[in-house]
């Protein structure tokens, strides 16, 4: 008999010993999140609206240092992001006024943006982010739509703080000559004072 519990105990104990390895196994480990997704949330803090001048190279004077108007909201369920640009001051008028839209949205394992650009395109780039996480870069990548007035070709995008960032998008004129826009915008004062 005195076998007979011996054996009975090793077999309970083996037992115990299996559940709690299986009870710990199907513990849900805490996701990690890719780069491209740390990205997107990065690009989705930018909510809001924003203001600041433009610097263009090479030079146009009628463009260099006009007020600028940015804004961008999180749409579809967080499942996009919206940047729509435009003249600070000037009504929403698509027969007079440009107004180029992008949307950044999650494509598997990258953040992309489309670019529906007033030159009558829609060019295609994906993300990738510098080491610490405050300057995120858009590559070319394709293009929807007629090339006969250029396109839009790479975006940066540099967090200086919750109210402040820069972005620097280059435009490929015909001819493969890039013109390069520097936005160096603050959060509108109404914004700012919500955070």
């Amino acid at each position: 008999m005195k076998p007979l519990r011996v054996m009975l105990t090793f077999v309970l104990l083996a037992l115990a010993t299996a559940a709690a390895a299986q009870s710990h196994s199907d513990t849900p480990k805490p996701a990690v999140q890719s780069e491209a997704q740390k990205s997107f949330d990065t690009m989705k803090a930018l909510a809001g609206n924003w203001e600041g001048r433009v610097k263009v190279d090479p030079p146009i004077p009628q463009m260099d240092g006009t007020p600028m108007h940015v804004s961008m909201r999180v749409t579809s369920r967080g499942n996009a992001l919206v940047h729509e640009m435009q003249e600070a001051g000037t009504p929403l008028d698509p027969a007079k006024y440009d107004h180029p839209v992008t949307m950044f949205y999650l494509d598997g394992d990258h953040l992309t943006l489309v670019h529906y650009c007033d030159a009558g395109n829609r060019p295609r780039m994906v993300a990738r982010s510098s080491p610490d996480g405050k300057q995120i870069e858009f590559d070319f990548v394709d293009l929807s739509g007629g090339n006969g007035n250029g396109h839009m070709y790479h975006a940066v995008f540099t967090l200086i703080d919750t109210n402040h960032h820069l972005e620097d998008w280059t435009y490929m004129m015909p001819g493969d000559k890039p013109m390069h826009a520097h936005f160096d915008l603050k959060r509108t004062t109404e914004q700012a004072s919500l955070r």
